[in-house]
């Protein structure tokens, strides 16, 4: 993978965010936002933003482009691309090795992603044998639902985890992002669900919500 890029709120992070662009998007996609977040000098962060490799995708025609996995069904959960997804899953588990390195324990790192990038941060989060401090998972849905059960790890069972979706979302149906919340909360998770008047976007006041959320879960306190 390209390096990824990063983003420093201020010097000496004391916690990381690793965020996953969409499907044809890259790293530099939601860099943006960091200075809208509101995070604090005294909890200073390091955002983390990979930029997945390129790849044939199916729905698109075949066209190369930056993708996490292969699309190859309007209906997401059919046909998926598991081999995709899990090689996707150890880059980013390799990003969570490298924050570690760097002195930042998994309790203080936060996945998140958007659409495809924020499917990557759910299945790889709920995975993950250490706890994490959160996920962020935006327009987005669960892939691989029927392995979460067998797969769940147990020290992130009560992770907490900020999902949120477009009411106009022609990409990734409102409908579908509750299916996914749903099915966590019959696992036994909790997430905290939002929606806002927008498309398969971001806007304003989701990037607020965001803020408060990450404020919270990587306050100095935790």
């Amino acid at each position: 993978m390209i390096p990824p890029l990063e983003i420093e709120t201020a010097p000496h992070p004391r916690g990381a965010v690793i965020w996953m662009h969409g499907l044809g998007a890259d790293g530099h996609d939601f860099a943006p936002i960091v200075p809208q977040l509101g995070i604090p000098p005294s909890s200073p962060l390091r955002f983390v933003f990979p930029h997945a490799p390129g790849m044939p995708v199916t729905i698109n025609g075949g066209c190369v482009m930056p993708a996490w996995y292969d699309v190859r069904h309007p209906d997401l959960a059919a046909e998926e691309d598991e081999a995709g997804i899990r090689t996707s899953q150890q880059a980013v588990i390799a990003l969570i090795e490298r924050e570690k390195q760097r002195g930042i324990p998994p309790s203080r790192i936060v996945l998140a992603g958007f659409s495809q990038g924020g499917a990557m941060a759910l299945h790889t989060g709920l995975r993950y044998p250490e706890a994490l401090a959160g996920i962020i998972a935006l327009s987005t849905y669960l892939p691989l639902k029927a392995s979460l059960p067998a797969e769940a790890a147990t020290a992130n069972r009560s992770c907490p985890i900020f999902m949120a979706h477009g009411r106009m979302d022609n990409v990734i149906p409102l409908s579908r992002g509750k299916q996914s919340r749903d099915l966590l909360l019959d696992c036994g998770y909790a997430p905290e669900w939002h929606e806002y008047a927008m498309a398969h976007s971001v806007c304003e006041e989701e990037i607020a919500d965001i803020g408060a959320w990450l404020r919270r879960v990587l306050s100095p306190e935790c």
